[in-house]
């Protein structure tokens, strides 16, 4: 029931703020419902493919997808008022991802899958979304070279399994993860933790 609350809550949030990002694409309402859905709700949809895991959540649900497109068009009219709650949406993706890590790690883990894949499959469910918009938005994915996130997805599920694997109860341990998952994310926005970058440096060639 609270990673069913906290979820819904989560692509809420997602979708609006994917629908800010097909703003200052100039997209129309189609574009909208369609960037806010695959922000909100992407990350499932390939993790579910990628499991075998039919049919995908939102064909099993399809109030998610509702919900999202429904967010995504409310968010062309109050994008001002959304812009200005910047910070409560950055702790909502923060707190969205790590339920969404959550999910991912279940999922793969009643499919009968193997640590590696629950950890790979949480990673997917919490970055996809994201990674898929900002290819849609044509920009550079923000995964890929902001503050900690992947790991972020990563962390929380080998948390989750780890408590789970020594008895912890499944409400404790997905409490657990939330409250820690969600400390990191939150500390890597305010110290700006990241993971090593690499930077290559070609020289030209003289001719």
């Amino acid at each position: 029931m609270l990673l069913s609350v906290l979820y819904i809550i989560g692509i809420t949030a997602e979708a609006m703020t994917g629908a800010l990002n097909a703003g200052q694409k100039k997209m129309d309402w189609f574009g909208v419902m369609l960037v806010a859905s695959v922000t909100a709700i992407g990350g499932g949809t390939a993790r579910d493919i990628l499991l075998g895991h039919f049919p995908v959540s939102w064909v099993a649900h399809p109030q998610y997808l509702a919900i999202t497109c429904i967010a995504g068009i409310t968010t062309t009219v109050l994008a001002k008022w959304v812009i200005r709650l910047k910070g409560l949406f950055l702790r909502l993706d923060a707190l969205g991802l790590v339920v969404f890590s959550i999910i991912g790690t279940n999922v793969a883990m009643t499919t009968g899958h193997p640590a590696l894949i629950c950890l790979v499959s949480a990673v997917v469910t919490g970055v996809f979304g994201g990674l898929l918009r900002d290819l849609i938005c044509r920009r550079t994915p923000l995964i890929l070279h902001k503050e900690l996130y992947a790991s972020v997805a990563f962390l929380s599920s080998g948390l989750y399994m780890g408590l789970l694997h020594i008895g912890v109860s499944d409400i404790y341990a997905t409490i657990a993860t939330l409250v820690i998952g969600y400390s990191v994310r939150m500390s890597a926005l305010k110290f700006h933790w990241r993971l090593p970058t690499f930077q290559l440096e070609v020289e030209e060639s003289l001719h």
